[in-house]
């Protein structure tokens, strides 16, 4: 793990040298590896990336959660988030579920991030799902998911959809990150290890 890491450091993508369609492509692609790579210039000021942690509450953290399939998951997300927002649970499902037609949001060793874009959205909104047992989400390694990260992003929001793709990536790609969530008695330690995992 600590070599593909190593690996994907060396590869940075600059956003100001490539179109918006092609930031677009590459956050609804599979390249993993390219959207953990992802950064924008340093000097940036257009642009202020809220933390991972910071998008998460403590009502939008489930743990023990029982889910039987990855269409049960989507709907999952889809009523929780919709129901906290009043928004459509029906566009944020069919986006979701649009997204994983493209290609499985699975990244391997049971983690996975179902996102979407969605219009008339102000800010970027996140759950994290702890499922009891895995569910099958045609990951790149076949292993089944049962650590999900959720996003749904204002559709012109396509750094920052970038920014919390290649951070999640990042913090999801370390074993022990992950070890220490399964282990985890509650959200709020939950939120911790994802807190230091981002330090």
């Amino acid at each position: 793990m600590q070599g593909r890491s190593n690996k994907c450091s060396a590869f940075f993508i600059n956003p100001a040298t490539i179109h918006v369609v092609e930031l677009i492509e590459l956050a609804y692609s599979k390249d993993w590896d390219k959207i953990r790579a992802y950064s924008r210039q340093p000097d940036s000021k257009a642009f202020q990336f809220m933390t991972i942690s910071a998008l998460l509450s403590p009502e939008r953290i489930f743990i023990n959660t029982d889910i039987s399939s990855k269409k049960r998951l989507l709907e999952f997300i889809s009523d929780n988030i919709a129901d906290q927002f009043n928004l459509s649970q029906t566009t944020i499902y069919t986006n979701l579920l649009d997204r994983e037609r493209l290609g499985s949001t699975g990244l391997g060793n049971g983690f996975a991030i179902p996102h979407a874009r969605l219009n008339n959205l102000d800010a970027t909104i996140a759950c994290f799902i702890r499922l009891n047992q895995p569910v099958k989400f045609e990951a790149p390694d076949n292993k089944p998911v049962d650590l999900v990260f959720a996003i749904i992003i204002p559709e012109k929001a396509t750094d920052e959809h970038l920014e919390i793709l290649s951070s999640l990536a990042k913090i999801f790609s370390q074993a022990e990150t992950c070890d220490a969530i399964r282990s985890a008695g509650s959200s709020d330690e939950i939120a911790r290890v994802i807190q230091m995992a981002e330090q």
